[in-house]
């Protein structure tokens, strides 16, 4: 007796199809499990036969031989155990069909019979529905997140029962598919710019740096504000679009993050990883490999406060994916590709007491502390912040007095406007002009290109931080609505790029 149904296996954020083949034949009672499975999917064997037995069906007596097809592609998860589940009964004949190649099957079993939400759901409806697979059984919880895919019959169940019942009669289940979904709106954002006092150039700073997709650094003694303001850089970026959140629900999804019952993701991330965060933590990876907080900061931010005090060896591994947006991630059986494209903003202090420079109180370190400390970041590292911002501690009138500075709100109507210029010109922000785009963009006038020629020389800025500086300044005249590069937005840019 064979049965045959199908399922997907997640590598990365790709859903990959697999076929669930099972044979039961007549011998010593037994369950093997064949097809390059992984530790978590070899254990669905006791949980499949005691959902079986749990939900009122007869486990069949004989010998039980489950292949996972391909047998080159390793599979990993508790999302194989309803297809398993559901082909042996297929077998035994309570499932009525023993071939179900038009409906994908997906979901992890409790002993009693139940069926619990699966991880990379958005990703497998997409494969299925790629595939021309007419239907997808999946748990009731991952019902919304699997309706954003247009013109998949969903079959979405709450036990083992509730599946055999949906496979033996299609036609009586109620008839749910995925619909065209709108871009979700933003989620409500903690704290708002008007709550900080002073800091003006800091505040300026971060709202170019949303406006145009810019990497961010500030500098500046404890209790100055650094924080509390790029925890609020999300309140002023612009809502994701209806494929940004695509990608950003996938990503999530994939980790295993999303809420039950959540479909889109409607707000941009903002991951903020502990400085003792390891390199595969924060780039991704693992046996199996799964996104890290450079991808499930994707299309948003990543913070990362106290910058100096991160492992050198995984500060570094950001160069490559602040170059390309994505970051590879390479194993013996396949590379993963995973996208990374974030704005990094980060936060320190300019001494390991964190006083240096601050008028009102003296630092204690000695010159030779302070130059160990700020070599903490490399060069290489520091060449890829657009911005560098000097945060200064606010004397005590301005911390009494009531804040006077904009809302977040009106930031983020700027930011909004500014980057839509940005892609109706381009098609995509300043943040990301390469080679002659960018040269065709930052046309200098004469005044202009003179300043430019001076600092060039006077901040020994480096190739990459000349294009910097004229992305930023672009990201400046869009601000002011300006279609021509003047000398006063390359002044302002120059002035965020500090020489050592």
């Amino acid at each position: 007796m064979l049965a045959c149904v199908r399922t997907a296996a997640v590598f990365g954020i790709e859903a990959c199809p697999v076929q669930v083949e099972v044979d039961v034949s007549y011998g010593l009672p037994g369950f093997t499990l064949v097809g390059l499975a992984d530790v978590s999917v070899r254990e669905s064997r006791d949980r499949v036969r005691s959902a079986i037995r749990n939900s009122g069906f007869d486990f069949p007596l004989g010998h039980v031989t489950v292949n996972l097809a391909p047998a080159d592609l390793r599979k990993a998860g508790s999302s194989f155990d309803l297809p398993i589940a559901l082909a042996v009964l297929a077998a035994t004949g309570c499932v009525t069909r023993r071939n179900v190649d038009d409906v994908l099957l997906l979901g992890e079993l409790s002993l009693d019979g139940g069926i619990n939400a699966a991880r990379g759901v958005l990703p497998i409806a997409a494969a299925a529905r790629r595939d021309n697979v007419n239907g997808l059984l999946l748990p009731r919880p991952n019902r919304a997140e699997a309706a954003v895919v247009q013109g998949l019959r969903l079959f979405p169940v709450r036990s083992l029962v509730e599946a055999v019942e949906a496979l033996n009669n299609p036609a009586g289940f109620p008839d749910t598919a995925g619909e065209a979904v709108a871009a979700p709106p933003p989620a409500q954002v903690d704290g708002d710019f008007a709550d900080v006092h002073g800091q003006a150039l800091a505040r300026r700073a971060l709202e170019i740096a949303a406006a145009g997709g810019h990497n961010t650094l500030m500098i500046g003694p404890p209790g100055s504000g650094k924080t509390m303001m790029a925890r609020r850089l999300a309140g002023v970026l612009p809502p994701l679009t209806f494929e940004e959140a695509l990608d950003v629900t996938s990503i999530h999804s994939v980790a295993g993050l999303l809420a039950p019952g959540t479909g889109l993701v409607g707000a941009r991330p903002f991951r903020a990883p502990h400085h003792t965060i390891s390199d595969v933590a924060l780039v991704g990876g693992g046996q199996m490999p799964r996104p890290g907080e450079i991808s499930l900061a994707h299309n948003g931010v990543l913070f990362l406060d106290e910058m100096a005090e991160f492992s050198r060896h995984v500060l570094e591994v950001l160069r490559q994916p602040l170059e390309e947006g994505i970051v590879r991630v390479a194993r013996a059986a396949r590379t993963v590709v995973f996208p990374a494209r974030f704005m990094l903003v980060g936060a320190m202090n300019p001494c390991p007491c964190g006083y240096h420079g601050d008028t009102a109180r003296p630092c204690r370190c000695t010159p030779m502390q302070i130059a160990r400390y700020a070599t903490r970041l490399s060069g290489p590292l520091r060449d890829r912040m657009d911005l560098t911002v000097a945060v200064s501690a606010l004397p005590a009138r301005e911390l009494t007095a009531s804040p006077g500075g904009e809302c977040s709100a009106d930031v983020r109507s700027r930011v909004i406007a500014a980057r839509a210029r940005q892609l109706e010109r381009d098609g995509r922000l300043n943040a990301r002009l390469q080679g002659r785009e960018l040269r065709a963009r930052t046309v200098l006038d004469p005044a202009a290109r003179r300043i430019f020629e001076k600092a060039l020389t006077r901040l020994a800025l480096t190739a990459r931080g000349h294009d910097r500086v004229l992305r930023v300044a672009r990201t400046i005249a869009d601000l002011d609505g300006s279609p021509s590069l003047g000398a006063d937005h390359l002044a302002e840019a120059l002035q965020y790029r500090p020489c050592d």
